[in-house]
């Protein structure tokens, strides 16, 4: 009887916590804008057709994912912050093979970067990326982030699966 009080109750408090975050994301006017301008990007040929490409899924030293960044190449050297061009499109890889949406993130070397007042965070050079200094927002618009709407690592984001297929 004990036992049954106890898992209800996690699962109660687990329920309040993504919804929490889930509101947390949907709640914030910025995302709600990036996920309104490109939401095209649930499918990852409309990323490939507009000139995105795939580089290796990208995971945290201390746990969390970015997932899998399709980068265009052109919208990185242009140094414009278009909030339905971004520069990267990030997806979860699945078991199944799968990709799913869960972020975008703008890049530009001009800087103090923002958008609508949201800050950028500056990457100094050298960097892990062997690019010179750089601006950055991740917008995590399709997946809660319990450490933020605009962290860099997502901790609910996983590269398990495209290690898996790696193998």
């Amino acid at each position: 009887m004990k036992s049954r009080r106890h898992a209800r109750t996690l699962v109660v408090i687990s329920l309040m916590v993504i919804g929490t975050a889930v509101a947390h994301a949907a709640g914030n006017p910025l995302a709600d804008k990036v996920r309104t301008a490109n939401d095209r990007f649930h499918d990852v040929s409309a990323a490939t057709a507009e000139g995105y490409t795939p580089i290796p899924c990208a995971s945290g030293v201390s746990g969390g994912a970015m997932g899998i960044h399709y980068v265009n190449a052109a919208y990185l050297k242009d140094d414009a912050i278009d909030l339905a061009r971004p520069e990267a499109v990030m997806y979860e890889p699945k078991p199944d093979g799968k990709l799913e949406l869960v972020a975008v993130e703008y890049i530009t070397s001009k800087g103090p970067a923002a958008i609508e007042g949201q800050l950028f965070n500056f990457n100094s050079a050298p960097n892990r990326y062997g690019l010179d200094a750089f601006y950055e927002l991740h917008v995590w618009a399709w997946r809660p982030n319990p450490t933020g709407t605009f962290a860099d690592m997502n901790p609910n984001v996983s590269c398990d699966a495209a290690m898996e297929m790696g193998k």
